[in-house]
């Protein structure tokens, strides 16, 4: 046999037999007319402005679109308002789901998106790649995994920083409790008493939205609290404290979710010398000279976005999605997408503690690690250089 000949044979024999083991090269993602539809189902008017989170995300995709796209496909992204209000919440997102056809839901952040849609997306076989869970369903649900501690865990995390560093012998936790988020909450302290083998000193869900606090300051101090956990947002936090300083109350660490972990808190509270802390929910975002929040820092500015915690989530967001978009081979379909979500490997990525996965579970709470921050003289310094990550809990 000619020697060519034989060389051809052995190319085509080769090309069958990588077929049939599946080992011939992946063709990558492709999509039908050049674009892949994603959405997103927002609170942006009403009584919160979670904007910043999917406008981070368009950011993320604009610039892998002008880059020529993924595999030359474009990412088209639709945000939609759903203003706080559950029927158009609900209208949002069929809206997106039945005439946007989108492929999956990224960078959404909501005061009611998932305790609304989290069954509708299940229904119709759409994941969403939550931004920022804000509501109990969004960490309860088989088809919403967020890219955010949130607050539940969150609670936990930080009192697990106050056990083994700050020596906390009494927590006492006061909650604000907004629709269905007792249980959440409860469970976030149930797990940290599982951790520590502590019990918690004193537990307080009827701390309100608005109101004078003194009466709760007072019966913090009455009950021998060494740290107060609450779940307060800014204006609260800063409300709290104005209060305890009133009162003349010490000797009490003072602990703060991520809300509280905002540069307005920390001017508005600059000449308090009550010991503040708050856990993070990703890499602070304060600390612009950190080599994690480098390249955020660097997409964030050139696109003219804010660089806050919020846009810190929606670009998490989309930085994880497109890299499961990337491993799909073949068209990229709602199914295709579901599939590779569902069957992914865990993503790390510097801005968060722990890696992110979808998987097949029946709830989702991925991400397991803060870092805590303390208030001194009006900024913020770091606390923990490496992240607190929660042990599993047996």
């Amino acid at each position: 046999m000619h020697w060519k000949s034989t060389l051809a044979t052995a190319a085509l024999a080769s090309l069958a037999f990588a077929a049939l083991t599946g080992t011939a090269s992946a063709a990558g993602p492709t999509c039908a007319d050049g674009v892949i539809k994603v959405g997103a189902v927002s609170t942006v008017t009403g009584p919160a402005d979670f904007s910043e989170v999917p406008k981070a995300t368009q950011a993320a995709f604009d610039a892998v679109n002008a880059a020529g796209g993924i595999n030359g496909c474009k990412i088209e992204y639709t945000i939609a308002d759903d203003k706080a209000d559950p029927a158009v919440a609900a209208q949002a997102a069929r809206d997106l789901i039945d005439n946007q056809e989108v492929v999956a839901l990224v960078g959404s952040a909501s005061l009611l998106d998932c305790a609304v849609n989290a069954t509708t997306y299940a229904r119709k076989n759409v994941l969403s790649v939550q931004g920022l869970g804000v509501d109990a369903a969004c960490f309860s649900s088989p088809s919403v995994a967020p890219v955010n501690v949130g607050p539940y865990t969150l609670s936990t995390a930080v009192a697990y920083y106050a056990t083994n560093e700050l020596k906390t012998q009494k927590l006492c936790a006061f909650f604000i409790i907004i629709g269905g988020t007792q249980e959440a909450y409860k469970k976030g302290i149930e797990n940290w008493e599982k951790l520590t083998g502590q019990k918690v000193h004193l537990l307080d869900l009827t701390l309100p939205f608005q109101g004078d606090l003194t009466p709760y300051v007072i019966k913090a101090r009455d009950a021998g609290c060494d740290a107060v956990l609450t779940n307060q947002v800014e204006p609260q936090v800063v409300q709290l404290i104005k209060t305890v300083d009133a009162q003349k109350v010490t000797g009490i660490n003072w602990l703060f979710l991520a809300p509280g972990y905002t540069e307005q808190v920390a001017k508005a509270l600059a000449d308090t010398q009550q010991p503040i802390y708050v856990g993070t929910e990703w890499e602070p975002y304060t600390e612009q000279g950190s080599e994690a929040n480098k390249q955020w820092t660097a997409d964030m500015t050139k696109a003219g976005q804010p660089l806050t915690a919020f846009s810190q989530g929606g670009y998490l967001a989309a930085q994880i999605f497109l890299e499961v978009l990337k491993g799909i081979d073949g068209e990229v379909t709602r199914e295709s997408v579901a599939e590779a979500l569902l069957k992914m490997k865990p993503i790390s990525n510097p801005l968060a503690g722990s890696p992110y996965v979808f998987g097949e579970a029946a709830t989702h709470n991925p991400m397991q690690a803060t870092k805590v921050m303390k208030l001194e003289k009006g900024a913020w310094t770091v606390q923990t250089p490496e992240w607190v990550v929660l042990p599993a809990i047996q």
